[in-house]
């Protein structure tokens, strides 16, 4: 029987075809509202913070703001009073429901930041409270693990990032949806030998850098979460800080990268030294230069730096639902999960 992931992770495609549809006309309001502000301020938790990861890079890359990731205790717990006029808050969640994010964007406004929501909640608390807000379009989402609310959140922020004045070819957005499509069609020839070799250990380091890492994160949370597999979601720059020396036989490397950029050629170093150290490295993406590098590989979407991340995950969620039936787990119900996480 087909699990309800897979079925979301199927609908992506139509997914971020609504979503740009309904927000590339607000690019416009988001100018104007970020007019007065200089610096972003993300606020979100899990899957949503891996988000405000790649709207980070995006926007300090390409629109030339300085962005922060916010934690929200500092308004939550701690109820600290900062001065944020001049920043722009953008808090992240697929339900709109997180009452600390709900919370965090308020205290926010309250210390002078203008305000953006993220959501797939539309009407919901958070929606409400934002001076503009980003409502995707994924539809509802059963499965506990988010694919669909995420990758439409980064379609959102990639809207955000435009409307922030992003040096970036806006044309490039509308080859999204069908890229997704690809990659929902197949993974690749080499899903399945990936699946059965993370079937054996117990644990993984995920990594990328730049635009990828967010993947790298996401990806590291998927595995966690619904394959209780203890991976690691790092920058390769932080890997080969010291973490490098978990990776072994009973440690593989999931490895992702964009097709071009900056980043890629780190990216296949690090592949090489992994296999050269006789350990395994899996590949997502990176057009030619990474599979070749790695063990396996599958296969990442055909998309400029900036819109990869968005295609990018779709080979990690499909590698995630298979991983999942392999062991035994239902991919919609990860134990000790539910779909909105409340905390103090």
């Amino acid at each position: 029987m087909t699990s309800r992931m897979r079925t979301e992770i199927g609908e992506q495609p139509e997914a971020l075809r609504a979503t740009f549809e309904a927000l590339l006309p607000r690019v416009s309001e988001l100018r104007a509202l970020a007019e007065r502000t200089r610096q972003v301020l993300f606020i979100a938790r899990g899957s949503s913070d891996n988000a405000a990861m790649y709207g980070r890079y995006l926007i300090e890359a390409r629109a030339g703001r300085l962005c922060a990731m916010g934690a929200p205790s500092i308004a939550t717990t701690y109820r600290a009073k900062l001065d944020l006029n001049g920043v722009l808050a953008v808090a992240i969640s697929q339900s709109g429901r997180t009452e600390e994010i709900v919370e965090s964007l308020h205290w926010a406004a309250d210390c002078g930041a203008r305000t953006v929501a993220v959501t797939n909640g539309a009407g919901s608390p958070l929606a409400e409270a934002a001076d503009v807000a980003l409502v995707t379009r994924a539809g509802d989402e059963l499965a506990v693990p988010a694919t669909k609310t995420y990758t439409t959140q980064l379609a959102a922020l990639a809207v955000l990032g435009v409307g922030l004045g992003a040096n970036v070819d806006v044309g490039e957005i509308a080859r999204v949806p069908e890229e997704a499509e690809k990659l929902v069609a197949g993974a690749g020839a080499d899903l399945d030998a990936i699946v059965e070799r993370l079937a054996t250990v117990q644990g993984a380091v995920v990594s990328g850098r730049g635009m990828a890492f967010s993947t790298a994160l996401e990806l590291a949370l998927k595995l966690k979460e619904a394959c209780y597999l203890h991976a690691m979601g790092l920058s390769y720059a932080d890997l080969l800080h010291g973490p490098i020396a978990v990776v072994d036989d009973d440690t593989p490397a999931i490895l992702v990268a964009g097709d071009t950029g900056p980043t890629l050629a780190g990216t296949v170093a690090l592949a090489r030294r992994v296999t050269g150290a006789g350990a395994s490295a899996y590949g997502i993406g990176g057009g030619a230069e990474l599979p070749a590098a790695c063990t396996l590989a599958l296969p990442g979407p055909d998309l400029p730096e900036w819109l990869a991340p968005i295609g990018l995950i779709v080979p990690g969620q499909l590698l995630t639902e298979a991983l999942a039936r392999r062991l035994g787990i239902d991919p919609d119900a990860p134990r000790g999960l539910g779909k909105v996480t409340q905390t103090d």
